[in-house]
């Protein structure tokens, strides 16, 4: 994937591929929407409302129109447009130029069986909404059962009706408008092939796996995180008497399979790292500005992994986690920020009571970034040191509290070391 700066300046056109209806509208507000937030819903309407009369294509318009519209900023936007990007609602083209050109494609979304067959999305529907509310929105998209014991089929057939008549000249027919789709891709973590040929030929017959079936594996492997070992157990399972892979029960045993493994709860669809646009820009290479980028840059997961001495976090340690970032909304680097507060200050324990209790204060206080952390987990820090100011130990408090850290107390061979680390970042050789 290309990852470029766009500029208020940078020119846009909106190309119309699909055919939209009343029916996509609801698809969109009821089932995308809760998975991808209303920011990228709303930018999907508006990249809608400049089309012309015809629906077909819009003027030229620059970023900074749309920033004045949906009054947002440009970072915003741009995170919406990548939502939009990764959920297969739209596909973004850029000719490069001293402003450059892009033009945004809008595709329809899938129909609602198509989304609750789709393991990816329906996992992720269920985890935002919870049981009830999707129960509730599922059937309203379920079609009412009639009754048709006793009636009898009499519709007509077209050649009842209506002759035969001379064939038309030929004509290209490609552009005439249609409903389209993209659908999105799930970058595949194993080698199919090989997970397969450990499989017996008897107890399997590997000719029948289509490459629906291969999409369906790769995604259920995706969201529940399953290595070949897992996914292989898991097809092995889910074999019907015919020798094939049975769809239905492929998807129930990797559902019963996590949360055997999860102690019931089902996944959980989170950014890996902080957000692109909630990072430091880069360039400073000061000590501070290392421990931001290591806590932007790194997982929750990994950030504990490397705390417990390279030991895996317990279930219990994991579901914490997963509940700030979930529950209470935060973002990776904040959490980790917030992780390694708690464990300087509280013996190195991760007490569940102690860390809601700061989290809940940084959910009001709207921290987002690392930086706001850090100034929050300082502030906290002081606050909590007794009248008489006692002398403070210094390895019980994180490097980072240091305002006064600066570009001169780090050596020449720390800064490369941490440029060549910003290199990959950016993606330069």
């Amino acid at each position: 994937m290309l990852k470029m700066s766009v500029l208020p300046a940078d020119t846009y056109v909106v190309v119309n591929k699909t055919i939209f209806n009343n029916n996509d509208r609801r698809i969109l507000s009821m089932l995308y929407q809760p998975i991808i937030g209303s920011t990228a819903i709303t930018l999907y309407f508006t990249l809608w409302s400049f089309l012309d009369r015809n629906e077909v294509k819009s003027g030229e318009w620059t970023h900074h129109h749309l920033m004045v519209n949906m009054g947002l900023k440009l970072d915003y936007i741009i995170e919406a447009r990548e939502k939009l990007e990764g959920i297969g609602l739209l596909r973004t083209f850029v000719k490069k130029d001293n402003v450059n050109k892009y033009i945004y494609e809008l595709y329809s979304p899938v129909s609602g069986y198509e989304f609750f067959m789709n393991p990816v999305l329906s996992v992720a529907l269920y985890n935002n909404l919870g049981k009830s509310e999707y129960e509730k929105t599922l059937s309203y998209f379920k079609i009412p059962r009639v009754v048709m014991s006793g009636y009898e089929d009499i519709t007509c057939k077209f050649s009842d009706i209506y002759d035969s008549s001379v064939g038309t000249r030929d004509y290209n027919y490609d552009d005439i408008r249609r409903e389209e789709r993209i659908g999105f891709f799930v970058e595949p973590k194993f080698d199919l092939d090989s997970v397969i040929s450990m499989i017996p030929d008897l107890l399997l017959n590997h000719k029948s796996i289509t490459r629906e079936m291969r999409d369906l594996i790769y995604k259920l492997s995706f969201i529940y995180d399953f290595n070949e070992d897992s996914i292989r157990y898991i097809i092995s399972n889910s074999i019907n008497d015919k020798h094939n892979i049975d769809k239905d029960l492929l998807r129930e045993n990797s559902r019963k399979y996590y949360s055997f493994e999860n102690g019931g709860n089902l996944p959980k669809l989170v950014y890996r790292n902080q957000p692109e646009y909630l990072r430091k820009p880069v360039g400073d290479v000061s000590l501070k500005a290392k421990a931001i980028y290591y806590f932007e840059t790194t997982s929750p997961h990994d950030f504990l992994y490397e705390k417990n001495n390279n030991v895996e976090p317990s279930s219990s340690e994991l579901k914490l986690i997963e509940s700030l970032m979930i529950d209470y909304n935060l973002n990776p680097g904040v959490v980790n920020v917030l992780i390694d507060y708690v464990l300087r200050i509280n013996n190195n324990k991760l007490t569940k009571s102690f860390l809601t209790a700061i989290a809940s204060q940084w959910v009001r206080s709207k921290i987002e970034t690392v930086e706001q952390a850090m100034k929050m987990a300082e502030k906290e820090y002081k606050n909590r040191q007794p009248s008489d100011k006692k002398k403070i130990n210094s390895e019980s408090i994180p490097d980072w509290f240091n305002k006064n850290i600066s570009e001169s107390s780090v050596s020449d061979e720390e800064e490369k070391e941490f440029l060549e680390k910003l290199k990959k970042v950016r993606g330069e050789s």
